[in-house]
């Protein structure tokens, strides 16, 4: 099995050295391991270094994101053909000794795709500003509510992808991705398990650029969920959104009409009827919006599936130079 360990870097070179020299080399189950790093605009000697460890070396021109980061190393790890990919930060918060603890439980078939863990258990959970304690805790309990499963962390980045999951990833934020990723693959019905980890809770070197600014993380986070959640489950989101409108739309029709009917007069409520019908109206434009939408995501959600197939077919041939011609006579 290829793994590829993904690595996305903005002025690491004080790190990423060591990062890169701790990975581990024999894993259980892995026979070839590439290490790609996306240099994300950096100003010091990040890819030279990276290079000089062995590593394949992308670079934007300058800073993107970790979500761009995160989109760019996916789509250039693809093109290694790999079984497996893990992705790491090269800050050294995560220990790559626990790169093993990561795979084992989809080279073992348990799962598709495992997230390190912060919080899962109580004795590991790393020494970190009690704000950003309690918005990862926040984060964590909305998707729990949103996919109908129990997550304890769903921000850590480091992770580790089968095949079958980094092919339904279509990464869109710019921003992060950590929550983007939780919510797709849940909604696309993959196993997903969380293992505990322990992390370094502060950075070493510099400041986190993702929640290094918590107003800032919290809503730039909150935008990339709800756009998520409206396209994986629109009919929810926006069904939501008209019973808001249609509640109050109805009740103001209601007290409306309970008035005409004691007074068999309008007066003085007239705007309240202009009001109550044109929530109404909204209510049902939403929800028509809503179930349009529903129709365009499982069309997406089937094209989705034929490319995880061909994908998985493609990777198959490459390992069976056989099999594809098995499979042109079975047809």
């Amino acid at each position: 099995m290829r793994l590829v360990i993904q690595l996305p870097a903005l002025n690491e070179a004080e790190s990423i050295g060591k990062v890169l020299d701790a990975i581990p080399r024999d894993i259980p189950g892995i026979d070839d391991l590439r290490v790609v790093v996306v240099d994300d605009g950096s100003t010091d000697d990040t890819g030279a270094i990276a290079r000089e460890k062995g590593a394949h070396v992308i670079r934007h021109s300058s800073p993107k994101g970790v979500g761009a980061a995160f989109r760019t190393g996916l789509a250039e790890s693809m093109l290694l053909n790999p079984d497996l990919i893990v992705t790491m930060d090269a800050d050294g918060q995560f220990n790559p000794d626990h790169i093993p603890l990561l795979l084992a439980p989809i080279v073992e078939g348990e799962c598709d795709f495992v997230s390190g863990s912060r919080f899962a258990d109580s004795t590991l959970e790393p020494d970190m500003p009690k704000a950003k304690r309690w918005g990862n805790r926040v984060i964590a309990q909305w998707l729990s509510k949103m996919t109908g499963q129990e997550f304890h962390d769903v921000s850590c980045g480091f992770r580790a992808y089968s095949r079958k999951a980094f092919l339904r990833l279509n990464p869109q934020g710019e921003f992060t991705y950590t929550h983007e990723v939780f919510l797709a693959l849940a909604f696309a019905g993959l196993r997903i398990r969380e293992v505990p980890v322990e992390v370094r809770g502060v950075r070493e070197h510099g400041t986190s650029r993702v929640a290094g600014n918590l107003p800032r993380y919290a809503y730039r986070a909150a935008s990339i969920i709800l756009g998520t959640y409206r396209d994986y489950q629109p009919l929810k989101f926006f069904g939501l959104i008209a019973l808001a409108l249609f509640v109050p739309g109805f009740l103001l029709l209601a007290f409306l009409a309970v008035h005409w009917l004691q007074t068999g007069a309008l007066f003085p409520y007239r705007a309240v009827g202009f009001a109550g019908g044109a929530m109404l109206g909204s209510s049902l434009l939403v929800f028509l919006v809503g179930l349009m939408a529903s129709m365009l995501t499982r069309l997406r959600t089937g094209l989705e599936t034929a490319l995880v197939r061909v994908g998985e077919l493609e990777g198959n041939d490459s390992r069976n130079p056989g099999s594809k011609g098995k499979l042109r006579e079975r047809d």
